[in-house]
């Protein structure tokens, strides 16, 4: 007799052996046990998951001569037909290959007569998805309403390409991805079935590189057992016969971009590129493997998210203890924007290479929690200076209340500005009559730019950074104190007839402006001085302490 793969020899033939789909299962023996099994069925989810499995075992529940029943006995004529698949009343039919709307024509007209020993007559479609428009079509009016003796079951991998006037018509059961465990566990119990001493790492890596698919898995699991002679499958033999990535090459990376260690990653590289590996399969392990630290990070009670082994798992979180997750989210958002570089490229070496260099570029950011305290303290700091600042400028030297900074709030320092400004508006300083000999210019010179403002904002903007230098009874002079364009714009006519204006509705007098000119020398002494006080600024120092921060530009606003 040839020999009959793992995949084959040991697929379920009852409802019990099917691993990981129990929510359809269970539907399915509660349909039967309560006589409501409806007359269409669409199986669909991932490959390898079992949707014909399930439909052929249902067949045989339905089928079975003790039946309908949730157990078939495995030994009546209509099991073992089903079993060996040449029932003449269990048709399974292509829907690749029998796609266009003649052949489903074919089906229709057979519908009508009775099963030849059977109690139904069942219709399993793989694949239905395939049909072309017309056969769905063709299908839809039988599909609603077909004789007593039929029953359909549809099986398909892309249910979104089935038309909704089918699915309308049918009792809908979606299939899950198998997780690692359950695939470990059903491996395990084959290969105890089958005498074969495999170590449980090297089942775990095929199981992993399955994704979820057990038809994958054992296919794997096979191709071992055939190309070895030795009685002990070793994970290293394993690696061999496959042309798998060892995983540890993955902690090896996650590790060297931890530790910064260029060479040790161009090393990995290039090691995966001379034995033939697929780097874009690689690179999918490579963001798998981030996502799962980041996942790591975020704390227990997410382990259930990641579908790998308890061992693979605590290695994670050790690496990750010392790592925050804002740093794995900056690295894995890196990783994801440059796949499509990798899928595309002739070149994925290189292209990989320089995403590892531009990874080690990458800046270490703050948590948030971490961010919003150095914050706080900046906070504080500045607090400090506005208020030692408010009575410098304020208050006399010997008037100067003792305080303590540390714990002045924000709060009181404005009702101690509030009252300081009270007591100087009322009593410590004497409104002089206005006279342009003795006039304040820095005061006259607010009340001008205050009534230019009120009509010529423009104007009133472009005198921002400008003062009376001197002041008589004919002539003043202003030095702009801006910019080039700042000094050209005011020296406008029209700018100076509004300036003329002013001054005469404030100080009675007729004045003739004259606009200084300010020496470059000058001008770029004061740029200097600006800078030197920004630089020397006790907020700037505190702020590149606090963030460990550098001057990038200075900018004199």
């Amino acid at each position: 007799m040839s020999y009959i793969v793992l995949a084959r020899k040991y697929r379920p033939q009852n409802f019990k052996q099917v691993v990981k789909q129990k929510h359809v299962t269970e539907t399915l023996v509660n349909a039967i046990s309560s006589d409501r099994v409806a007359h269409a069925h669409l199986f669909c989810g991932p490959r390898g998951t079992g949707k014909t499995t399930i439909a052929r075992v249902f067949a045989k529940a339905l089928n079975c001569k003790n039946g309908p029943t949730p157990v078939p006995c495995e030994t009546c004529k209509s099991c073992i037909e089903i079993k060996e698949t040449y029932s003449p009343d269990v048709f399974e039919i292509d829907g690749a290959s029998n796609n266009n709307v003649d052949q489903i024509r074919e089906l229709r007209d057979n519908l009508k007569y009775l099963p030849s020993h059977s109690r139904y007559k069942i219709y399993i479609i793989d694949e239905v998805h395939m049909l072309s428009q017309a056969a769905f079509n063709a299908l839809l009016k039988t599909l609603e309403e077909p004789p007593k003796h039929v029953i359909f079951m549809f099986a398909t991998t892309e249910v979104n390409k089935i038309p909704i006037t089918i699915l309308s018509r049918c009792q809908r059961h979606d299939l899950r991805i198998i997780d690692l465990n359950s695939i470990i566990n059903h491996m395990s119990y084959i290969c105890n079935a089958e005498n074969i001493q495999i170590d449980i790492k090297s089942l775990s890596l095929i199981a992993k590189e399955s994704q979820g698919c057990m038809r994958d898995a054992l296919s794997l699991l096979d191709q071992v057992f055939i190309c070895t002679t030795e009685p002990d499958i070793t994970y290293i033999k394993t690696l061999e016969i496959l042309s798998l990535i060892d995983r540890k090459i993955l902690f090896d990376i996650s590790e060297n971009v931890f530790s910064k260690n260029v060479p040790a990653i161009l090393n990995i590289i290039d090691n995966i590129y001379n034995r033939g590996y697929d780097f874009k399969k690689f690179y999918r392990f490579i963001v798998e493997h981030f996502r799962n630290l980041l996942i790591c990070k975020m704390g227990k009670s997410n382990h259930v998210l990641i579908d790998l082994p308890v061992n693979e798992i605590d290695l994670m979180c050790c690496q990750t203890d010392k790592i925050s997750a804002t740093f794995l989210t900056q690295i894995l958002d890196m990783l994801i924007k440059d796949e499509p570089q990798i899928k595309y490229s002739q070149d994925p070496k290189i292209i990989m290479e320089m995403l590892f260099i531009k990874l080690f570029q990458i800046k270490h950011s703050l948590p948030m929690d971490s961010l919003i305290d150095k914050i706080d303290k900046l906070y504080g700091f500045a607090n400090k200076i506005k208020i030692e600042s408010v009575f410098k400028e304020v208050l006399p030297e010997k008037e100067k209340p003792e305080i303590n900074t540390e714990n002045f709030e924000l709060s009181q320092l404005k009702s101690q500005k509030t009252e300081i400004q009270t007591k100087t508006d009322t009593g410590y300083q004497k409104q002089k009559p206005l006279n342009i000999s003795g006039i304040d210019k820095n005061s006259l010179w607010q009340k001008i730019r205050t009534k230019i403002s009120e009509n010529h904002p423009s104007l009133a903007a472009h005198l921002t950074k400008s003062i009376i230098k001197t002041i008589n009874d004919k002539n003043v002079e202003i030095d702009i104190g801006g910019t080039a364009f700042n000094h050209k714009m005011v020296c406008r006519q029209k700018n100076i007839d509004v300036l003329k204006a002013v001054f005469k509705d404030i100080t009675g007098s007729l004045l003739n402006i004259n606009i200084v000119d300010q020496p470059k020398e000058e001008l770029k002494n004061k740029k200097a001085d600006i800078k030197n006080s920004g630089l020397n600024n006790p907020l700037v120092l505190e702020t590149i302490k606090i963030f460990d921060g550098r001057i990038v530009e200075i900018k004199n606003l």
